[in-house]
């Protein structure tokens, strides 16, 4: 099929709040010989973005396409000879039309030109909007279990925001490998949706001491591990309520980023503290198939139950209230959006 002239996408001219965020026309992408061109059709909306829209992750230039994640389908392979003789290339069995993720900054516009090595393979059994929905989050879920801290039958873990995509996601896993799941969250109803997720505890912060109710819980040793996707205003706490050597990882900084520590405050327990990132777990192409390809087995077996929140439109007045809602604490699940033929 030929190309367009133009795509759009979701953009930003400056950092600040969610009036920023413009829907605008733009060239179509370069297409470089390795890469592989993607008519999207669902975007994931993650935290992530509205770091990028706050200024808290930088941004080289302006204006910046946002967003980190979409699924679509394939309309142009690579060209580039050495690329298709690649075993690792072959073993994906790309072909036009056949369904993709892709991850990275700038992915939420209608055409994505990208290496493809950043293209994972989505099966036939799976829909796109599942895909977007469950990918990157259950990518983040499954790289970090694996390597931040390997979470095993036993393990007693922490998971923050546990109703929101990624705790939901974290848990189904912990669950599955046979850990205990304490959570926290602001509301009894996600209180019951995180339970009816696996969850074994779920503290509400609102009104319940967090650190109280896991030594308690736990009889005083605490977790073995924290997943803290909320960041300042929980940081120190969370040193509080784990066990000797326990794992502290930073998964996010919800409530804002944390402040400069001094290394000497792990001592206490001989803590270990890891603010790792999905895509440094995923960096070569063998990497990157063996987690996606892991995912989506995870996704297929009924393992990973993918929660859609709420779909939006593609306008620009959509996507900014698609991240005021993300941001406001009262969603459960993933939240998209549905990218129509533009």
């Amino acid at each position: 099929m030929p190309l367009p002239t133009n795509i759009k996408a979701v953009v930003i001219s400056k950092t600040g709040d969610f009036d920023v965020i413009e829907k605008a026309t733009l060239p179509f992408p370069k297409v470089n010989p390795g890469d592989i061109v993607v008519k999207a059709e669902y975007f994931g909306v993650n935290f992530i973005d509205t770091y990028y829209r706050k200024g808290l992750y930088p941004i080289k230039e302006f204006p910046a396409v946002l967003g980190t994640e979409a699924s679509g389908i394939i309309v142009a392979l690579p060209t580039d000879a050495n690329v298709l003789n690649d075993p690792d290339y072959k073993k994906r069995n790309y072909t036009i039309g056949s369904k993709v993720l892709v991850y990275g900054l700038g992915a939420h516009a209608t055409y994505l030109s990208v290496p493809w090595t950043k293209a994972h393979a989505v099966p036939d059994s799976i829909d796109t909007n599942v895909a977007a929905a469950g990918g990157v989050q259950a990518l983040t879920a499954l790289t970090f279990f694996t390597e931040a801290y390997n979470v095993k039958q036993g393990d007693v873990i922490l998971i923050h925001t546990v109703a929101g995509g990624l705790g939901l996601l974290m848990t189904q896993l912990a669950k599955h490998r046979g850990a205990i799941v304490i959570g926290t969250t602001s509301t009894k109803e996600k209180a019951e949706f995180a339970k009816a997720n696996g969850a074994d505890h779920v503290i509400l912060y609102p009104v319940e001491d967090t650190v109280e109710r896991v030594l308690e819980i736990t009889k005083g040793e605490g977790v073995h591990a924290v997943f803290d996707g909320v960041g300042k205003d929980t940081f120190d706490n969370n040193l509080k309520l784990l066990r000797r050597k326990g794992t502290l990882v930073s998964v996010g900084n919800a409530s804002g980023a944390v402040p400069p520590k001094s290394p000497y405050v792990l001592g206490s327990g001989n803590f270990t503290l890891l603010r790792p990132t999905m895509s440094n777990y995923m960096m070569t192409p063998e990497e990157a198939y063996h987690y996606s390809t892991g995912v989506f087995d995870l996704i297929s077996k009924g393992i990973f139950k993918i929660n859609i929140f709420k779909e939006y439109p593609f306008t620009a007045e959509a996507v900014q209230q698609a991240q005021k809602d993300l941001t406001s604490g009262k969603t459960t699940g993933k939240l998209l959006i549905k990218v129509s033929d533009e």
